[in-house]
């Protein structure tokens, strides 16, 4: 991730967030100096996808990057026709999750695109260097959303063992000093993800904000139940769904996604809760992480913000 990194004012990546991302917060986020990601399955239907596609290029004007994610997972039938929409907008990278990258890594490498996949485990991490991708997106313990079971420390010094290319640390990364460590750690990029649901350019309700604000990271809670694969949910959305024990069911991504409801009214959020305290844009978000990162030792990219 060298080269996009070097186009970022700070070494952060907006993670793409299920229902939460969209081209506001992109776009936000390139204009910050960071890089933003949005799921292709939030946008509800394939001429919506476009539309979001335009929307962000327009705005962008092809100088700034932007990141779009797809599911791989073998019952997500939309993919191919995603990868179709997306080559013509051509993101400066793809990011797969919840399967294997080889089914798009072709197409998105003729645009000149880049491919991560992200990967929970060291095996995941050594099935898509195998299958060719340009770098691996750690998610580890504490991530919202869909989350791994490993420390970031533990994770990232037994990957960087075997691999010296590019790599994102994602998973409770609250602030700037947060930033810095995982750039001790070996990443390139962190992913921030929790922090920015409580933004103004989130596609997220007010009420979901203030539960961001309001929740600490003991109202976090683990478990397989909404989407049959393990996430982190803030505990009163899954209270007030009366939706806590672990079923074991299985992943499917069958179907429409996009309409789940059970995203819709149980949230999502990672360790990092706790440093959300505020309702802000995406721009005062970045300056503060700037203050910290740079108290912490960080240097900023000359990258001004637009």
């Amino acid at each position: 991730m060298t080269a996009l990194s070097e186009r970022l004012r700070l070494p952060v990546l907006v993670a793409p967030m299920f229902l939460v991302s969209g081209p506001e917060l992109v776009i936000a986020a390139a204009r910050a100096g960071i890089v933003g990601a949005f799921p292709a399955p939030n946008a509800r239907r394939i001429d919506d996808l476009e539309r979001w596609c335009e929307q962000v290029t327009e705005a962008l004007d092809g100088e700034l990057p932007w990141v779009a994610n797809v599911i791989a997972h073998r019952t997500y039938d939309r993919l191919d026709a995603e990868i179709a929409v997306l080559s013509h907008h051509r993101p400066t990278l793809v990011i797969t999750a919840l399967g294997s990258p080889t089914r798009v890594l072709d197409e998105v490498h003729t645009w000149g695109g880049l491919v991560y996949a992200d990967c929970s485990t060291p095996t995941h991490v050594e099935k898509a260097i195998a299958a060719g991708v340009d770098g691996v997106v750690l998610v580890c313990s504490g991530a919202g959303g869909h989350t791994g079971a490993y420390s970031a420390f533990s994770f990232s010094a037994e990957v960087r063992r075997f691999w010296d290319g590019p790599m994102v640390l994602a998973g409770g990364i609250t602030d700037g000093r947060g930033l810095r460590a995982a750039e001790v750690l070996g990443a390139e990029v962190a992913y921030m993800g929790t922090r920015f649901i409580a933004t103004t350019e989130s596609l997220v309700s007010d009420g979901q904000r203030q539960m961001v604000v309001e929740c600490a990271m003991a109202d976090i809670v683990l478990s397989d139940a909404v989407t049959g694969v393990s996430a982190n949910w803030m505990r009163p959305s899954l209270e007030r769904a009366g939706h806590l024990a672990p079923s074991g069911r299985g992943a499917d991504f069958s179907g429409d996604i996009a309409d789940n409801k059970a995203w819709k009214s149980i949230w999502s959020a990672g360790h990092s809760v706790g440093g959300v305290e505020r309702i802000s844009t995406v721009a005062e978000v970045v300056e503060e992480l700037c203050e910290q990162y740079v108290a912490a030792g960080g240097t900023l990219r000359d990258v001004a913000p637009r």
